[in-house]
């Protein structure tokens, strides 16, 4: 029987970020103390470099390699390239709070990386086991990453908590997924597919597989009943690492729901609906409805979190190509606006001192106008306020839960959305009419300055002019399935 070599093409992206791992922490072993900013650059170059791949790869063919474990499809290389946009961001961003910190050191940057690799790996999987492999690659550096931050006790107990719960949540994933393969005999998402397409397979297994794959997955997106660990772990955690935690891995745990639940299970459709209707509704009222009565900012952005992810699950529960594009551009969205309200908070923060509280933002209008106004931005886009991006993307979902005949969810939705405005213009409130705490001048890097300043206009644009990542979101998902 003669061996016949994988097609390694579709995983050029994956190779070149392992092979630069290895680069970044033998370079930090060598560029020593003096010379931390040799990883940083190289850390870039990595992502650069996946990027430049992935762009010059891109096809709009499906292939499969590795046996059919592994697929490179429209969706895939797209949410790719926005992983490596956000990463590099997150980068940028958290350099100098980093770097006060003494947080600056190739393990943090191994330990991106290695999180980032498993996002891919998860974007691309195409069987239950690549997925579960990019997943437990992606949560053990995220566990690391919590607690890189040796000395503070609040990291570390954050740590063991995320720990904790995400190995729990990993076992109801990996046993929902042994229930699946008893009764299909296949860990192949397509193949999974056709059996339950055929009807040969056991509905009653099938059914008690997708209750345990279903809450492996809510925790995962931090959604309600799931989401005890996410207001621990985004207070206990460094704030860099925070913004890390809450933006890329969204879109990786988008591509999770796609391959297993719409993909490999999309014909127990009228089963996992109703789960996500419970799901979404649960999520939209414990975050909205909890954050009101946070005053650490990092708690209040936890359930604000959970609450979008209620909204995100919005666009699963439609069940067609309307409502997973509405989905992609929500998480788009919420990536965006993510990163722009956590590097506000990073502003705030100097060396000795942590901005975590609601109050450190009053009279940003004083200190600083234009950050103010990125922050106002921020704010009301969260909030869905037209015409920002927030708003849109919001409006996005609701159509196709409406067109989907789930009326009744869209009130509750918008209701909900109405109570959830409330703690971010309270944010705003604090920006422009009360006296600040502190005159000190924010002081901040040119390259976070412009970077932030095209975050904040970018979530207007986006909202004035939406079409063109609305069409790319729709083009993803048809030419993926």
């Amino acid at each position: 029987m003669n061996f016949i070599p994988p097609d390694f093409a579709p995983a050029y992206a994956e190779i070149f970020m392992l092979v630069m791992v290895c680069v970044v922490m033998l370079a930090d072993l060598v560029a020593g103390e003096k010379r931390r900013y040799v990883p940083y650059l190289l850390t870039q170059a990595a992502l650069l470099g996946c990027a430049l791949i992935t762009f010059v790869t891109f096809s709009t063919e499906t292939s499969y390699t590795f046996s059919g474990m592994y697929v490179d499809d429209s969706m895939a290389d797209i949410l790719k390239l926005m992983v490596y946009g956000t990463v590099s961001a997150v980068l940028i961003y958290s350099h100098s709070y980093v770097t006060d910190r003494g947080m600056l050191s190739g393990e943090y940057f191994s330990l991106i990386l290695f999180a980032t690799l498993g996002m891919m790996v998860m974007i691309s999987a195409s069987h239950f086991l690549t997925l579960y492999i990019g997943l437990e690659l992606l949560s053990l550096s995220l566990y690391a990453l919590v607690a890189l931050r040796r000395d503070s006790l609040m990291a570390t107990e954050a740590a063991m908590k995320f720990f904790v719960l995400g190995a729990l949540a990993s076992g109801f994933l990996l046993y929902g997924m042994s229930m699946v393969y008893g009764a299909t005999g296949s860990l192949h998402v397509a193949t999974v597919s056709e059996v339950i397409q055929s009807g040969v397979s056991s509905h009653e297994v099938l059914v008690v597989g997708l209750v345990f794959i279903v809450a492996g997955i809510s925790f995962k997106l931090s959604a309600a009943p799931f989401h005890m660990w996410a207001p621990d772990v985004y207070q206990g955690a460094p704030t860099a690492i925070t913004l890390f935690i809450g933006s890329a891995p969204k879109l990786a745990a988008f591509a999770f729901v796609m391959r297993l639940l719409v993909e490999g299970m999309g014909e127990m459709v009228a089963d996992w609906q109703g789960m996500l209707v419970i799901l979404a509704v649960m999520s939209m009222a414990v975050g909205n409805i909890a954050a009101i009565a946070q005053t650490n900012i990092k708690r209040m952005l936890a359930y604000s979190t959970i609450s979008h992810m209620g909204f995100l699950i919005l666009g699963f529960i439609s069940a067609d190509w309307n409502g997973y594009s509405s989905a992609l551009f929500y998480v788009i969205a919420y990536v965006l606006m993510t990163l722009g309200t956590f590097a506000m908070v990073m502003l705030l923060c100097r060396s000795g001192f942590e901005a975590e509280n609601i109050s450190d933002f009053k009279g940003l209008n004083k200190r600083n106008s234009w950050y103010a106004f990125i922050g106002l931005l921020l704010m009301l886009s969260l909030a869905g306020i037209p015409p920002l991006i927030g708003f849109y993307a919001k409006l996005a979902v609701l159509q196709a839960v409406v067109n989907a005949g789930f009326i009744w969810l869209a009130v509750v939705a918008v209701l909900f959305s109405l109570i959830g405005a409330f703690y971010y213009l309270r944010i705003i409130k604090f920006m422009y009419f009360d006296e600040p705490e502190t005159n000190e001048p924010i002081e901040s890097r040119f390259d976070v300055k412009m970077l932030l300043s095209a975050n904040g206009l970018a979530v207007l644009a986006l909202g004035i002019f939406p079409q063109a990542l609305m069409g790319l979101s729709l083009y993803a998902i048809q030419n993926s399935m």
